[in-house]
């Protein structure tokens, strides 16, 4: 049994290796839109459990299959290069994840729980295959869209999400892509990592991430019916604020991790807003 500073340690690397940030904020987020679709607190819990559980094990898989890489560019800011936690650690526990991953996701519903393993699949696919593709935005827009379509069949009532919304989660998680990929363009060309936006160059993603997360923004504004609500323009606004400002840090510091941060603001008040418009967001078919 690990006691004392090596269990620190151990608890440390894991916190990183999970990717804690983005994981809390898309776990909260699908909490949220949970409990303003009327979902109940079992069905909040559990969808909560679902997503956190499968956000860490996609984190610690990433780190854990990474390993290789890290190690050969020195990147010292990653866990196991810090010499934190093993390979080893992080495969079981990414194992580990993703089995209460699969009974949380099915304890919602066989039909829900499937469009959010299938979301956690693309993920792993990212990280064990797909990053070094062309391909590297599908994984994230099939994930962020199957996450909405998860929240929306787990609620109460025959719905389903609205296109519109999903593709606005889309769109939301192909900027993000681009703008996380930015600061490791090239570590990631060193060693053999040529996703999209490595092939796009750094200038092109720079304008990319900005642009797909302001079209993202205007579908979550005119999407729901009618006009567009001041609370939709003034959070609208915002958003699209933050997608510029991610544009613009991209291109003065290169290293810096804040555009990916940028495009998780984004996120959070386009989900806000889809909270406001649950009526319009989760539809009932033929209605």
């Amino acid at each position: 049994m690990t006691t004392g500073p090596d269990a620190r340690r151990l608890a440390r690397g894991l916190v990183l290796a999970s990717h804690a940030a983005p994981a809390l904020v898309v776990t909260a987020l699908a909490c949220a839109l949970s409990a303003a679709l009327g979902s109940g607190a079992a069905v909040v819990t559990l969808v909560t459990v679902a997503v956190g559980t499968g956000q860490l094990s996609v984190g610690w898989s990433n780190d854990w299959i990474d390993a290789p890489r890290d190690l050969a560019v020195h990147r010292a800011d990653k866990p196991v290069v810090a010499g934190l936690v093993t390979p080893r650690v992080l495969r079981g526990a990414a194992f580990g994840a993703l089995a209460v991953c699969v009974v949380a996701s099915l304890a919602v519903g066989v039909v829900a729980g499937a469009a959010h393993l299938v979301a956690v699949a693309g993920a792993w696919a990212y990280n064990a295959r797909l990053k070094s593709t062309a391909w590297s935005w599908l994984p994230y827009a099939l994930s962020f869209g199957l996450l909405a379509v998860f929240v929306v069949l787990a609620a109460p009532g025959p719905r389903v999400p609205a296109v519109w919304a999903v593709a606005a989660a889309a769109l939301l998680g192909t900027g993000a892509h681009v703008a996380n990929t930015l600061p490791d363009l090239e570590d990631d060309a060193a060693t053999g990592v040529r996703g999209l936006p490595h092939r796009l160059g750094r200038r092109a993603s720079g304008v990319l991430a900005p642009a797909l997360l302001t079209v993202a923004v205007a579908v979550v504004v005119a999407g729901p019916a009618g006009p567009p609500t001041p609370a939709a323009w003034v959070g609208g606004a915002v958003a699209v604020v933050l997608a510029v400002a991610a544009g613009v840090v991209s291109v003065a510091r290169p290293r810096s991790r804040a555009p990916f941060g940028l495009s998780m603001g984004v996120a959070v008040v386009c989900v806000v807003l889809l909270g406001l418009s649950a009526g319009d967001f989760a539809v009932v078919p033929g209605a």
